[in-house]
């Protein structure tokens, strides 16, 4: 499955740039996730770019907190969120550092490790669905807050890891508005994937919660 792929790790120096740079060009790039049971291998297919204290649709909008801390850099670490009272979210941060910026992994093709990934995405009705979006993805692969602050760039070995992977052609990458995100931050079209690839989630509106009455 994995015949071509380029193993090489990616570099400091690739987060250390604009989320508008970095997220894009993380498509087709392989994440590896290493557990107890073995090695989880992900292709990206589907991000999204949050630019920190100028995107109102950012963890950081309004600034560093203990959540968000990681957020800020150093470029190349794990940002891990809690979301809904359930489900856990990944993303990459990106540089420079100082200015908090993030990309979330919302959906991959798992081509490495599917069985591992079964056991965890059991109501998956087939692999194309295993990390079919972001709170998928994060359950595939074993990730949760343990994982906030891990460094990306820190060897094989590491729980998390990414390489260079097949990026598609230019041609195939499509960006619209990100899924689920409301106010000034959703018309940005920072929302990136490979077209056609089978493992992309659906594109959601933002849908204001209702209090109960």
């Amino acid at each position: 499955m994995n015949e071509g792929m380029d193993r090489t790790p990616l570099t400091r120096d690739f987060f250390d740039r604009s989320v508008l740079d970095v997220a894009p060009d993380l498509l087709g790039r392989t994440l590896v996730r290493t557990t107890d049971e073995g090695p989880i291998e992900l292709r990206l297919t589907e991000v999204e770019a949050y630019a920190g204290e100028i995107d109102p649709g950012s963890h950081a909008f309004r600034g560093r907190t203990a959540r968000n801390s990681v957020m800020f850099g150093p470029p190349g670490h794990s940002y891990v969120y809690f979301t809904y009272g359930m489900w856990h979210c990944l993303n990459l941060v990106c540089g420079p550092e100082g200015k908090a910026s993030g990309v979330l992994l919302r959906a991959g093709e798992i081509r490495v490790g599917a069985d591992i990934a079964r056991a965890r995405r059991f109501s998956a009705r087939n692999d194309r669905e295993l990390a079919k979006g972001p709170a998928r993805l994060a359950t595939a692969l074993d990730v949760d807050r343990a994982l906030n602050g891990v460094d990306v760039l820190d060897g094989p070995h590491g729980p998390l890891s990414v390489l260079r992977g097949t990026p598609p052609p230019r041609e195939q990458v499509r960006s619209g508005p990100r899924t689920g995100v409301g106010g000034d931050g959703s018309h940005q079209p920072w929302r990136f994937w490979i077209d056609g690839d089978p493992t992309v989630s659906p594109y959601r509106a933002h849908a204001p919660r209702r209090r109960a009455t």
